[in-house]
């Protein structure tokens, strides 16, 4: 599913015109970016949370030459599936 399907979808579902469904995706989207970028978190009871997680320097090797590199420290996006919605997979 792409974006225009999720809007789609929303608006379907919550009743919204696909412009208003529009708006509250990209608002949403925009306030878990934003929390994200100041080093929060954000957690919806029963789908999930996004963190940020720190990823330590390491070393690594270039699959083409063999070569050893060093692969820098970053930050990254975590999601971890809450238990409803976990159960639902299953």
């Amino acid at each position: 599913m792409n974006k225009t399907e999720f809007i789609s979808a929303v608006a379907e579902k919550s009743g919204l015109s696909k412009a208003d469904a529009k708006k509250a995706v990209e608002a949403f989207v925009e306030t878990v970016s934003t929390e994200l970028q100041s080093g929060g978190k954000v957690a919806l009871l029963g789908f999930g949370s996004f963190s940020v997680a720190e990823k330590a320097a390491r070393k690594g090797v270039n699959p083409k030459n063999k070569q050893p590199i060093d692969i820098p420290a970053r930050k990254a996006v975590k999601f971890k599936a809450g238990a409803e919605l976990s159960n639902l997979i299953k």
